[in-house]
């Protein structure tokens, strides 16, 4: 996908089914499983706190846009 994609073009792609692609689903298996290596090692090692959350969800949320990444862009 190019660098300077129009808006428009990006909008259809953003709201777009995007069906896995050979060997896709693997490596969202994998980001997905070390993102909550993660949130199982903040849950250890952090005390239960809005913060806590605040983190979680960040990663919930970054987890979500490196799956995008893969599915949006290839």
């Amino acid at each position: 996908m190019s660098q300077f994609i129009d808006r428009k073009e990006q909008i259809e792609n953003n709201f777009t089914y995007h069906p896995p692609k050979p060997g896709q689903l693997e490596r969202y298996e994998a980001i997905r499983a070390k993102f909550k290596e993660l949130a199982l090692f903040i849950i250890d090692n952090t005390p239960y706190s809005r913060e806590q959350s605040l983190a979680l969800t960040e990663l919930e949320k970054a987890s979500f846009f490196a799956n995008a990444a893969i599915a949006r862009n290839e």
